[in-house]
């Protein structure tokens, strides 16, 4: 499909169809997402696609418990967010039934690979990702671009130590997020709803958009 139509329309899928994704969809999927920009081009993502059913299920046991605490600060206010109910209550849905995806892509990165500069800023270090969201979401275009719907959290990520032995995932590696992928049980969107261009670019100075 046209590319700016998959970037327009590859939104957050929270109600899969049971069908399996073919090999050969998931296949064309990660060769194309391999050529997402890396750091030193040292290509530090690894990928574990899970169709087991009891270890989508270990997962989902996971997922749970953070996300239930991360709703109920929804509710009492402590969490802000800028969904609406339905859009809550629809991943609330995607929470329950994480199991019930056909397959749960973990995001994989070996740390040797990833050059982080920002961690000796006294603030949140964010720079390491450079090296794997981007392929991620080449991923997620990928799929969509075979009719392929995906919803990524990085919800999971707390709980890696768990993860990393239920997968069998080596020390010198990190899980960087989840990815359940299926086909789309409502279609996609036609519309997502983003900040607007002249709210979020600026000229020279932070203080000075570009588009008036």
């Amino acid at each position: 499909m046209e590319l700016t139509e998959a970037m327009r329309t590859t939104g957050t899928c929270r109600y899969f169809s049971p069908d399996p994704v073919p090999d050969d969809v998931l296949h064309r999927a990660f060769d194309a997402a391999r050529f997402g920009p890396q750091g030193g081009n040292r290509q530090p993502v690894r990928w574990i696609v899970v169709r087991d059913a009891a270890r989508k299920q270990a997962l989902a046991d996971l997922y749970l418990p953070p996300w239930k605490a991360y709703l109920a600060g929804i509710g009492i206010g402590d969490v802000a967010v800028g969904a609406l109910p339905k859009t809550v209550a629809d991943a609330d849905h995607f929470a329950e039934h994480l199991a019930e995806a056909p397959a749960i892509v973990v995001v994989c990165a070996e740390i040797d690979g990833l050059h982080p500069t920002d961690h000796e800023l006294g603030r949140l270090s964010v720079v390491g990702g450079a090296s794997i969201y981007p392929v991620m979401q080449n991923l997620c275009l990928a799929l969509r671009d075979q009719g392929v719907a995906s919803a990524v959290t990085t919800l999971l990520c707390h709980s890696e130590p768990e993860v990393k032995k239920l997968l069998d995932i080596p020390d010198d590696v990190i899980t960087a997020a989840h990815v359940a992928i299926g086909y789309p049980a409502k279609g996609f969107p036609h519309r997502l709803s983003r900040a607007a261009v002249e709210d979020t670019v600026s000229l020279d100075s932070y203080t000075t958009p570009l588009f008036a």
